[in-house]
């Protein structure tokens, strides 16, 4: 099964908590046992699994990964100004996959899973969804 969510986005860096909808396609799918990969549509996007607890994990993540890769230095900036959001898309990954135990997905109590957003806002964002079973 696979199925597409889609997003907006407010802000130019910005993880986006996509846990509830991805768990809702896997519910749907009727798997017990297998995975579900999630994957970001879109070079300057990624996707990742990280602690849910309160936002200054979130927070920390953007700051780190600007501190690590900023803005208007790279090559690419020269032809739309966002060769910092490339890079940290490419770093982070655009996908995850996670088992499905049960017909859950098996996150421990502390993760979610990020929409990770480093080009926006953005009006329109997809994200594939892919359960396979096992």
């Amino acid at each position: 099964m696979q199925q597409t969510i889609q997003i907006s986005t407010t802000k130019q860096n910005g993880l986006y908590d996509i846990t509830q909808a991805v768990q809702e396609i896997v519910y749907q799918s009727n798997i017990q046992t297998g995975f579900v990969n999630v994957y970001a549509q879109g070079a300057t996007a990624a996707i990742m699994i990280q602690e849910n607890w309160d936002e200054s994990v979130q927070t920390d993540v953007v700051n780190l990964l600007n501190k690590l890769i900023p803005a208007g230095v790279w090559e690419h900036d020269k032809q739309d100004g966002n060769g910092d959001a490339h890079l940290k898309a490419g770093i982070v990954g655009p996908s995850e996959t996670i088992p499905v135990i049960n017909g859950k997905m098996g996150l421990s109590t502390w993760q979610n899973i990020f929409f990770c957003e480093f080009d926006g806002p953005r009006q329109s964002r997809n994200i594939v969804v892919t359960c396979v079973q096992a």
